[in-house]
């Protein structure tokens, strides 16, 4: 009785058994089909013969849109400042490059003595657009994004190029995923790094000359100021940079006058108006009538 008592526990546990094996495989299909719905729900560019196509919504517009044949100036660069090497100097953030690099004479600018530290780099070839580029080795440095609340700082290995004639640092999108680096641009133009949404920092509405022997203190309001109301701003292309932040730094310094935070600097389209100021004869019609009427005869 005891044998057959036994025999009878182990054929109800290899049921249990059984019955778990399949429950969990059926647990693990609907997991997986979840997984390919969620997939598919975040990639809807995907190509699908049976694609509906009927149902299509136009995309709302952010910002006001160009002129017609003048789409190509609504475009704006990644360009941030940074702190490398205790010296403010420009960091261009692009998700189109796939590693960070610089120009050799650029970072000269920034680490006199950089050669001294350089680390190998070999069996990797680099181009940029249709040119080879000549790669020199790694130089690993910190990078430091000032933030009125908290400065935040990464490391990179930065690729050297010998021929590279850029004036600035280029971070690939290989930092965007080491450090979950996310541009915005809704609203407002700014990029967020890591899990701290909050922490914004905005990118430079101009360009600027930035070396070594002739540095600025950062002004964070100056910079605020110049992503928020000065960013659909159209500034002449004649004026120098030099100019460019002369003319923002006045803004600025005026900035009560002439815009407010819910009503920022903007183009104005359809309104505009010329105004002629004639100080010599003819006069115009309203200025030949007399300042008062007549008095009654």
């Amino acid at each position: 009785m005891d044998i057959e008592k036994d025999n009878n526990i182990e054929e109800n546990s290899d049921d249990k058994l059984s019955i778990l094996s399949e429950s969990s495989k059926d647990i693990g299909n609907i997991n997986s089909t979840f997984a390919i719905m969620k997939l598919y729900s975040h990639l809807p560019q995907l190509s699908n013969g049976q694609l509906d196509l009927s149902k299509i919504q136009d995309a709302k517009l952010m910002k006001t849109k160009p002129n017609r044949g003048k789409g190509y100036t609504a475009g704006n660069s990644y360009i941030t400042e940074v702190v490398i090497n205790s010296k403010p100097t420009k960091l261009l953030i692009d998700s189109g490059a796939f590693c960070a690099c610089v120009g050799k004479l650029f970072l000269k600018t920034c680490v006199p003595n950089f050669e001294d530290h350089l680390l190998p780099i070999d069996g990797i070839k680099f181009n940029s657009a249709s040119n080879p580029m000549k790669e020199l080795g790694i130089f690993e440095t910190n990078i430091t994004f000032p933030h009125i609340i908290e400065n935040l700082r990464i490391t990179v290995e930065f690729v050297v190029m010998e021929n590279c004639s850029s004036t600035h640092f280029l971070l690939g999108n290989d930092y965007f995923i080491m450090y979950g680096i996310d541009l915005h641009n809704n609203k407002d133009r700014y990029f967020t790094i890591g899990d701290n949404k909050c922490q914004k920092f905005s990118f430079l509405p101009f360009k600027r000359q930035i070396t070594g022997s002739k540095v600025a203190a950062v002004n964070f309001e100056l910079e605020r100021f110049n992503s928020k109301q000065l960013n659909e701003a159209e500034i002449s292309l004649h004026l120098t940079d030099n100019q460019e932040n002369e003319l923002s730094a006045l803004l600025y310094d005026h900035r009560g006058a002439i815009s407010s935070d819910k009503e920022p600097l903007r183009e104005i389209i359809g309104h505009e108006v010329d105004i002629i100021l004639n100080i010599e004869r003819p006069y115009p019609p309203l200025l030949r009538k007399p300042a008062y009427p007549e008095s009654p005869k």
